[in-house]
């Protein structure tokens, strides 16, 4: 198994990145609370935001559309 390493500091690859982000973690900030990624050099926020790519969560996709928060996360949270 090849892994490719985002976080050397905290040693976080793409596939736990991916991972974070079907759990429902849709931002960088959101990543870096569930395994600290991005939180000390700050290196990899730029792969983060490229894994996380448009797509990756649903909320977003419903905020960008003008669906209040609030709903956007009972929306996404019925349709798990």
């Amino acid at each position: 198994m090849n892994r490719v390493y985002v976080c050397s500091c905290f040693g976080i690859t793409e596939q736990q990145v991916r991972e974070h982000a079907d759990q429902g973690r849709c931002t960088p900030r959101q990543i870096a609370s569930a395994c600290k990624a991005g939180t000390d050099c700050g290196s990899c926020v730029r792969r983060i935001q490229a894994l996380l790519g448009r797509g990756a969560c649903p909320r977003r996709e419903l905020a960008d559309r003008g669906v209040p928060e609030a709903l956007a996360a009972e929306v996404t949270a019925r349709a798990a």
